[in-house]
């Protein structure tokens, strides 16, 4: 048996059912060290279940605990997208960081063993630093493959919690997860093969999230039998102006039925808004399914608002972010401790642009407000993808695209 935590070392059972001495008895694995996996968060009151902070509440083998960063200079000239993520139940970590100049994307991912110091934020050369919760953040990139950066971020605006995202396929939850997005702006350098690159927080903004809970992560499961899915439209806006921020969150299945729903207005001092059940018309390259902008009619109190979006530079996450779709390098794949390597793609070849609309999107985003008679300019994330069927795009299958 068990008593408070520990493993009995008399065992009650053998002499009675014929079993072995370990059999009928839980056996637990010796802990490497006396200290378990407690780490530094344990000495603080915010254990939400009775166990380590760094063990999560469920087993499930998707759980994880990540963070998005983007940053660009409004031009559409660059844009860097990052990330780190935590898997407890797989016993790793990994982090990468991609730049997309032109035609070109280069990728470096980072990897190993997972520790139990959550305060320590790192993978090989590439580590966050807290400054400010929820407000400034360092990032740094040690010369990685040709790649390095010495960013510090600042918010704008509060961050703003979203809606809890659960998805499911049958009956099997395959998405259950809470973030919260943050619009602001970065400074510091970084070196792409040895061009320095100043990062001046006048011109380069960008929007950052943080999520945990589970999601499809790591090598993948045995499939049983084929998922009813047929289709999936997704918008992600999170967008910065001068005096206010602006998130929009939607997701849609192949009839167009709206499952998420999540569009707030944060204004300087304090106020939010809701901005309805927004219309949306997305706009797309002919003979494909990429979009080169958008417009959502939102709804204040006060009456209409207007977004006008559009694409200053299309950067797919499924070629060297490890997001769905990516045939390189997913996250949450064990690749062995101290794991580091580089990827370049060419976003001209065949080989990227035929796979271009199976995954996501994420664009370098201008937008422009328009409410009572004024236009306000803003700049952020442009993210979109509609995969296989959305009878409101036109899109009746996975492979027909826009006219």
């Amino acid at each position: 048996g068990v008593v408070a935590g520990r493993a009995s070392t008399t065992d009650h059972s053998s002499a009675h059912s014929g079993a072995t001495p370990d059999e009928g008895r839980c056996l637990m694995t010796p802990p490497s060290s006396a200290r378990g996996g407690l780490g530094p968060l344990d000495e603080y009151p915010i254990h939400q279940v009775p166990q380590p902070i760094g063990w999560p509440g469920p087993s499930d083998r998707h759980f994880y605990d990540r963070c998005y960063f983007n940053a660009h200079d409004r031009t559409g000239d660059i844009f860097v997208i990052s990330g780190m993520g935590y898997y407890p139940n797989l016993r790793t970590k990994d982090a990468f960081f991609l730049v997309t100049r032109g035609d070109q994307q280069t990728a470096v991912h980072l990897g190993g063993e997972i520790d139990d110091d959550r305060l320590d934020q790192r993978v090989g050369g590439y580590r966050l630093e807290v400054i400010e919760p929820l407000q400034k953040i360092r990032m740094v990139l040690e010369e990685t493959e040709g790649l390095a950066a010495d960013l510090t971020w600042e918010g704008s605006f509060e961050v703003v919690q979203e809606q809890r995202h659960v998805m499911r396929q049958g009956t099997r939850v395959t998405l259950d997860a809470q973030r919260f997005a943050q619009v602001g702006t970065w400074s510091g350098s970084l070196s792409v093969d040895g061009e320095e690159i100043a990062v001046d927080p006048d011109t380069w903004v960008g929007t950052r999230d943080r999520s945990w809970g589970i999601r499809p992560v790591g090598e993948a499961e045995p499939a049983g039998r084929p998922a009813d899915f047929d289709g999936m439209w997704w918008l992600y806006v999170p967008m910065r102006f001068e005096d206010y921020a602006i998130v929009v969150i939607m997701q849609e299945d192949g009839d167009g039925i709206r499952t998420l729903n999540d569009c707030t207005r944060v204004w300087k001092d304090g106020r939010v808004e809701q901005l309805g059940w927004p219309q949306v018309t997305i706009r797309y390259t002919p003979g494909g399914r990429t979009p080169t902008g958008a417009t959502l009619e939102c709804a204040t109190r006060q009456g209409p608002l207007r977004i006008e979006v559009e694409s200053r530079l299309a950067v797919p996450l499924h070629f060297g972010g490890g997001y769905g779709g990516d045939q390189d390098w997913l996250h949450g794949q064990w690749h062995g401790e101290s794991f580091v390597e580089r990827r370049t793609y060419d976003l001209t070849s065949d080989a990227v642009r035929s796979m271009f609309m199976f995954g996501c999107v994420d664009h370098v985003g201008r937008a422009v407000v328009h409410e009572n008679g004024t236009e306000t300019e803003g700049f952020g994330l442009f993210e979109h993808f509609s995969v296989g069927r959305h009878e409101p795009s036109g899109f009746t299958d996975f492979f027909s695209v826009a006219p």
